[in-house]
């Protein structure tokens, strides 16, 4: 008697087991911060950076070198074992093979039947590599995963709130869903753009042909043909060599001898694959050494085995032995190893038409690379490419490599014209951070103490460090730099409140910055300054100077009509001012342009800003003259939509960002 499929306890395990983890992390069970990122190891995102690194010399957005090192690890793992990944730990598998399961339950056996190898097969097979060139094409063009927005995984585990397009997910799922409970793995057979990579690696003398040829021709043509021949070739390879992939070094062996050719292997194979007829040796292109075959043949003519060796007995727990320790090494080494996020140069050479160089600008021999560390502010692809703009801007900078898993970068000098010094103070943007709002009713003037830092040269930095004092609950109000080595940081503080050199070092220094979260716990953010020295004597400051001081450097906005302005220099003007504390909030400064763009376009308003008022208390104050009214600017604000121009041909209606429940103030503008 056969024995059955669900005796296939290592497949069953770790499937399950997979799944379960994606759903605790997913959930933050085991994170009480926040729940893990759903794509932090997927192979897929990993592959895509990398095409995308070769064809533009960056990496996607987001991307991370764990993802990265997971996709070469599936191309070795395919190339020496076979498609581990697909059997025993992507999530989308264990559901395909959970609802052939159901549909089993309810009395349809077997479903849709298409056969391997039929005209409706071979067709079908086409569609994850169509898939493939759009997947790839997009992200390589917009350093964004294309494949986010229609990954079924991807929008479930995010809840349908990542970065998604509803239409294609919903599409995606229906797939997932109908086409699983239908056909036996019916989106891992047709559509899964994973899918189709992996096969195309199982056919490895072809692809490393084919890489060598890229890599000889380089850029003598467009990444869109290369991708477009890797398509091709893997579609063609897969349709006309179903049966006849590579060797690997695991498979699945046959000893024909003892077969009985009962054909309870076809039978419970997810992919239906002819094993009764094989003759030694499992080559089909679908086969994931998942083991069900090996379970159910009741002749034990199926084993695992190592070349042409069968083996049996331990060796069926191989192939899910090899899958958990390929994907531990692979995050193990995403940890060690970090690719560049953006990886650019400029003005060195000229180039024309052709990418032949007429000109030298800068000989390579004055250039010199110049390490930043603790650049907190570039943490993705977007935020190295602002760093990049801001670089472009100071002379003798001709390069950048940003590595955002550690917040480091490199920054490549011309060293007659730039030193490392005096690129840090180019790059350094002073500021300022609000710890507390001090009471001006209670306070005529403040201290100002001054202390020397160093490893605080990122814009985030002194944010980080007045949480820290924050955590303290001294009256300490602010904090201000400076640029200068070591870096100068002025600590705005209540003239009652006694602070020492030993109190700044502890507080400089201490390694972990630990803040409440929305919903309990805390968010431990790892930090690394140093406590150079503090400043004998201090200075004062009054409370008014400072308070507008902190506020405009944090909060204020402002925004003027200019051919209004002149124009209502002899008419009377009007104030409508709406205070609340709130509107020194970031998010309300950041709203604000929507709220002017959209009163610009009603006559007789001159300008919109957020100041403190002479209550010192922020302020959304509206400047306007006839024939606009304080009744009318109330109606405008309050309404549920906002008309938006963001070009001369693009005017949109977009809800409205900000909400007023109170009116406010009318007075004479002076």
């Amino acid at each position: 008697m056969a024995r059955k499929s669900f005796r296939n306890l290592p497949k069953t395990l770790l499937q399950w087991g997979v799944l379960l983890a994606i759903i605790l992390f997913m959930t933050g069970v085991f994170s009480k911060e926040n729940a893990a990122d759903p794509e932090a190891w997927c192979p897929m995102g990993g592959l895509q950076a990398l095409a995308t690194f070769a064809a533009q010399g960056t990496l996607p957005c987001s991307m991370s070198s764990v993802q990265v090192m997971m996709g070469i690890m599936l191309f070795a793992c395919v190339v020496l074992f076979s498609k581990l990944f697909c059997s025993y730990l992507c999530p989308l598998g264990t559901v395909e093979d959970f609802l052939t399961s159901l549909r089993k339950a309810i009395g349809w056996k077997k479903g849709i039947v298409i056969r391997n190898g039929s005209v409706f097969d071979r067709i079908l097979r086409s569609l994850k590599y169509v898939l493939v060139f759009v997947i790839f094409y997009s992200t390589i063009t917009a350093s964004e995963l294309f494949c986010k927005k229609l990954d079924p995984y991807y929008a479930v585990a995010t809840g349908f709130k990542g970065e998604i397009e509803l239409w294609m997910s919903l599409i995606s799922i229906g797939l997932v869903v109908l086409g699983g409970f239908l056909i036996d793995r019916f989106w891992c057979r047709y559509i899964c753009p994973l899918g189709a990579i992996s096969n195309s690696f199982k056919f490895w003398g072809f692809q490393i042909v084919f890489f060598g040829l890229v890599l000889w021709l380089g850029d003598r043509a467009n990444y869109v043909l290369y991708l477009a021949l890797f398509c091709v070739l893997g579609y063609l390879l897969e349709i006309i060599f179903l049966k006849r992939t590579h060797p690997q070094i695991v498979s699945i062996i046959k000893d024909d001898g003892l077969c009985n050719h009962c054909g309870l292997c076809t039978k419970h194979c997810p992919y239906h694959i002819n094993i009764r007829d094989c003759k030694s040796r499992v080559k089909h292109v679908d086969c994931t050494l998942c083991g069900e075959c090996t379970t159910v043949c009741n002749a034990n003519a199926l084993k695992v085995g190592v070349g042409k060796r069968a083996k049996g007995g331990f060796w069926r727990f191989v192939p899910p032995i090899l899958a958990i320790v390929i994907t531990a090494f692979g995050i193990w080494a995403g940890s060690k190893i970090e690719l560049p996020t953006i990886n650019m140069e400029w003005g060195i050479e000229k180039v024309d038409s052709t990418g032949a160089v007429t000109d030298i600008l800068v000989p390579r021999k004055h250039l010199v690379p110049v390490q930043l560390e603790g650049l907190r502010s570039v943490k993705c692809y977007g935020s190295s490419m602002a760093f990049k703009a801001k670089l472009e801007k100071i002379r003798g900078v001709h390069g950048v490599k940003t590595f955002v898993g550690k917040h480091r970068a490199e920054v490549l000098i011309d060293s007659t014209k730039i030193t490392a010094e005096s690129l840090q103070e180019a790059i350094f943007s002073p500021s300022m951070f609000r710890i507390w709002t001090p009471d001006h009713k209670q306070l005529d003037s403040l201290r100002i103490l001054t202390i020397r830092t160093e490893k605080m040269y990122d814009k985030l930095d002194l944010n980080y460090l007045g949480l820290q004092m924050r955590n303290t609950g001294r009256s300490i109000f602010g904090l201000e730099s400076e640029f200068a080595c070591p870096l100068i940081v002025r600590v705005f503080v209540s003239p009652n409140e006694t602070l020492d050199e030993e109190w700044f070092r502890e507080i400089v220094e201490m390694k972990v910055l630990s803040m409440p979260i929305h919903g309990g716990g805390t968010k431990d953010t790892p930090i690394d300054y140093e406590f150079v020295e503090m400043e004998d004597g201090y200075q004062m400051i009054g409370i008014e100077e400072y308070l507008h001081k902190i506020f405009d450097a944090s909060s204020a906005f402002k925004a003027e009509f200019q051919s209004r302005v002149e124009a209502a220099q002899n008419q009377t003007q009007y104030i409508y001012e709406i205070a609340n504390r709130v509107y020194e909030k970031p998010i309300i400064r950041r709203n604000m342009p929507y709220l002017s763009n959209h009163l610009s376009k009603e006559e007789g308003i001159i300008g919109v800003y957020i100041n403190l008022n002479k209550d010192f208390v922020p302020a959304i104050q509206i400047r306007y003259t006839a024939p606009m009214t304080a009744d009318r600017i109330w109606e405008l604000i309050n309404m549920e939509t906002w008309t938006i121009t963001y070009s001369k041909d693009d005017i949109r209606e977009t809800p409205a960002k900000l909400a007023f429940d109170t009116k406010g103030i009318n007075y004479i503008y002076e």
